[in-house]
């Protein structure tokens, strides 16, 4: 059976990363349609070897569309996620509009894809945040062993997650530091080259940014309501691929090696040992094209107890986004 796929934002980061992971796996597509807004509309994108004309959302008619992945902001979702939903097709929404919805599930395939079942109340699926994803599919094996109380993660977002304006600006503010020209921040509130900035997405009344918040909200929409999560969110002068340090404390004992050997055994997870050689890490420019979480510098914590540290690297656009959502569509299509 082949499937009839609808691609909204496919002009984005996300959305010709969706196009470019469909042919990769060979999606059993008998049609793709490449959706963005009107001043795209004509435009050519590629899907594997053929070119397809970019449509203007606005008058597109889903009538007929088996799936539709999504991905052109929260604003621009909540208007046409639901008009493709009613015209019979089940959307899968990269956005943040639809992930705490109670009808909507929030789904990590590797994690949750029991909670697929709800999508039916409102043939919606919602994609989860970036830095959440590669986050809970590090802890699910860990939490099925010994069960998790806390986690502390602090971290370190590429500059893609913003989308292609926040890569434009820094590449071209690294390249003015280097020909004396002022930098001049547009898309974020202070320069990103060169620097880091302690802020993503906006701030709450409580002094948590809204990423931070959505790494809390939806880790317990996921993986459990009992988990209490400390996030903090800090971009930095990095491409493509987001890094995390996360520090876990757990109700059972359970050592790094154990750990580790959890991680080996669990599907959509790398471990790079640093027993096997020296400086055997792995860093976000080397997990770019890749669609793993990758993990290393595991270690116990001795300040708590049950405690483990590590690190955990991912390409955000393919895990953190466009692949999560296929592999979504690949379990709904199974289901």
């Amino acid at each position: 059976m082949t499937y009839k796929i609808a691609v909204v934002g496919a002009t984005g980061n996300v959305g010709q990363e969706m196009l470019k992971i469909l042919d990769e796996r060979n999606f059993p597509v008998s049609d793709v349609v490449a959706l963005a807004s009107a001043r795209s509309a004509g435009r050519e994108i590629s899907f594997g070897d053929k070119d397809l004309k970019v449509q203007d959302l606005a008058k597109f008619d889903f009538k007929g569309i088996d799936i539709v992945l999504s991905s052109p902001g929260g604003k621009v979702s909540a208007e046409y996620s639901p008009k493709a939903a009613k015209a019979g097709a089940v959307v899968i929404d990269n956005t943040s509009y639809w992930r705490m919805d109670p009808d909507v599930p929030l789904i990590v395939p590797e994690v949750n894809p029991h909670a697929m079942k709800d999508h039916t109340k409102k043939n919606i699926i919602a994609n989860p945040n970036c830095s959440t994803i590669q986050m809970v599919v590090a802890l699910k094996p860990l939490h099925d062993a010994a069960t998790i109380k806390r986690v502390v993660v602090a971290t370190y977002q590429s500059v893609s997650g913003t989308g292609k304006d926040a890569m434009d600006e820094l590449f071209n503010q690294t390249k003015g530091v280097y020909m004396n020209d002022t930098p001049r921040p547009r898309i974020y509130p202070k320069q990103i080259a060169f620097n880091v900035i302690p802020q993503i997405d906006v701030f709450l009344d409580d002094g948590m940014t809204k990423e931070e918040w959505k790494m809390v909200a939806e880790t317990k929409k996921i993986l459990d309501p009992k988990i209490k999560v400390c996030a903090s969110c800090v971009r930095v002068p990095v491409f493509i691929g987001h890094s995390e340090m996360v520090n876990v404390e757990l109700e059972n004992e359970l050592s790094a090696a154990q750990a580790k050997k959890l991680w080996r055994n669990f599907k959509g997870i790398t471990v790079v040992d640093l027993e096997q050689e020296e400086l055997n890490y792995i860093t976000p420019l080397e997990v770019q094209g890749e669609d793993d979480v990758f993990i290393s510098r595991v270690r116990e914590d001795p300040t708590v107890e049950n405690g483990l540290n590590f690190w955990c690297v991912a390409d955000n656009l393919r895990k953190g986004a466009a692949l999560n959502a296929v592999q979504i569509a690949e379990l709904l299509i199974k289901k």
